[in-house]
């Protein structure tokens, strides 16, 4: 077991190691606690505990410390791929998630834009990834965040205990063999990868090993089409892979826009990446050669396919298995996800739950709003709930997606009376490249207000442009303030702002 202990003052963290000017992708931490609030007098070992060094749980551990409490956070020693044994600071987000997804991204990406520059006249010639160095430099670079946030910590006054944290009753948790007692509980342990039971999973990958191949398959199969699936089968279509989408419904993306869905299906197309609708997974043989034959049922009758890797991105489980809730009374539903209150707190008085261990919102900065919250709520005197409504996301698709509020026929079940105003376009720096893949806008109003309940983006960099528009949807921006706020010219962002002749109408749920 490694513990580690530094004393160190609210005031001071802000500027030590893990501050802005270490370079921490937004890791920075909070000079926003002053002054501690509260005086820690417990009977117990800590003021808290929290088992999990994911984004909620950091947040949660790090905020009531500086207000004063004292805090101790189990986590499992650092590891690419997570287990019962492997995890690491920074959580699914930092190190299996968020952060690697969006380098690959990135390094997937410089292969459009070497192809994108031979339009404006750029003669690259031939151009080729050497996988194993960009593998070596993320590897490098998750190494370096894992210290960020073990440092963030140290100087926020949070004992780091390292090891498998289970809850042995309501104020006790086991770590390595070692009793640790607590006034309250933090349960942040996140989630897991799903596995379909099909014969044969055990030759598949998840979200974890997808970020860990030691080479770009030629050929991929990915069962599934959330947000994990889609944003991987864009990335390794433009790395060179022949990308195939084996999905029981009809569409990607359940759950958003259809507009959203349908623009992202003929992009997806037009880049030759085939989604097989109607299909489930019945078996997976590894072959020989490395090589695996995938047996599914499909409309037609069950096929077979050879591929070189099969992705299962069928969603995520809550780490809940084994972790003692029973026995501390923590209730949890169907799904397995801990039931909490919206103040975060479980069935047990003194047990509180952030982050996707819950059933709410599985996004990052949702986590840290919940950490957050709670830590005001218990060691500030500001009792807060976190606020679910109108929160913007992005899915890096290729073309990305952002989007916030409701979809449309959503919005139309909600209001009766709605104003769409969307536009489809060519990105000024395609008309030039060559590429064919096209934008896509889209506003919601509630007619009866006047008031922006939706808006979703297609194109580059959609959520880079969704924040500042997440902003103003959060506020309760009307399609007048839209309309009165000048455009950036030239920019694809401007085309929000000058939407003025609706597409269509709703009244009373009926088109007109």
């Amino acid at each position: 077991m490694r513990s580690i202990m530094i004393t160190t003052s609210a005031i001071k963290f802000a500027g030590a190691r893990g501050s802005r000017a270490q370079g921490t992708h937004g890791l920075r931490c909070s000079r926003a606690i002053q002054a501690r609030a509260y005086e820690s007098t417990t009977e117990y070992d800590y003021d808290m505990f929290t088992l999990g060094g994911g984004s909620g749980g950091v947040r949660a551990s790090r905020m009531s410390s500086g207000f004063g409490a004292k805090v101790a956070c189990a986590e499992l020693p650092f590891g690419y791929i997570s287990s019962e044994s492997a995890g690491g600071l920074g959580g699914t987000c930092v190190l299996r998630g968020c952060v690697p997804k969006k380098l690959v991204m990135y390094c997937s990406e410089y292969a459009e834009h070497v192809k994108d520059a031979e339009g404006f006249g750029w003669e690259i010639g031939e151009s080729k990834l050497h996988w194993d160095k960009f593998m070596e430099k993320k590897r490098k670079e998750l190494q370096r965040l894992n210290g960020v946030y073990g440092n963030i910590m140290g100087n926020a006054g949070v004992e780091i205990i390292e090891g498998r944290a289970t809850i042995k009753d309501k104020h006790t948790v086991v770590v390595n063999g070692k009793e640790y007692t607590s006034k309250y509980i933090c349960i942040a342990v996140g989630g897991t990868p799903h596995m379909l039971g099909v014969p044969g999973v055990e030759h598949c990958i998840n979200s974890d090993g997808i970020l860990e191949l030691d080479s770009v398959p030629k050929r991929l199969a990915i069962i599934g089409a959330g947000y994990i699936g889609v944003e991987f089968g864009g990335m390794f279509n433009n790395l060179g892979s022949d990308v195939q989408f084996f999905i029981r419904s009809d569409k990607v993306l359940k759950g958003f826009d259809e507009e959203v869905r349908d623009h992202i299906m003929t992009e997806y197309d037009r880049r030759g990446i085939k989604i097989n609708t109607g299909c489930s997974p019945k078996q997976v043989k590894k072959n020989d050669d490395g090589t695996l034959d995938m047996t599914y049922s499909s409309p037609d009758g069950d096929v077979t396919g050879t591929f070189d890797q099969i992705l299962m991105a069928t969603g995520r489980t809550p780490n809940t298995a084994n972790l003692g809730l029973e026995a501390a009374g923590v209730e949890t539903n169907k799904q397995g996800f801990v039931v909490v209150d919206e103040f975060s707190k479980t069935s047990v008085d003194n047990i509180f739950a952030v982050g996707d261990i819950t059933d709410r919102m599985a996004l990052t900065p949702v986590a840290l709003m919940e950490g957050m919250c709670l830590a005001k709520t218990l060691f500030n005197d500001q009792p807060i709930a976190p606020d679910h409504k109108n929160i913007p996301t992005a899915v890096f698709s290729q073309p990305h997606i952002g989007t916030i509020g409701y979809g449309e026929e959503e919005a139309v079940e909600k209001f009766g009376d709605v104003d769409v105003y969307s536009s489809s376009y060519r990105p000024m720096r395609n008309t030039i490249s060559g590429n064919e893949s096209r934008g896509f806008m889209k506003i919601l109003v509630d007619a009866s207000t006047d008031k922006v309940v939706g808006i979703h983006i297609v194109g580059p960099e959609a959520g880079e442009m969704m924040q500042g528009f997440g902003v103003a949807v959060k506020m309760g921006a009307t399609k007048a303030d839209l309309d009165s706020c000048v455009g950036i010219h030239p920019t694809a962002a401007e085309e929000l702002v000058t939407m003025r002749t609706t597409s269509r109408q709703w009244r009373g749920k009926k088109q007109i």
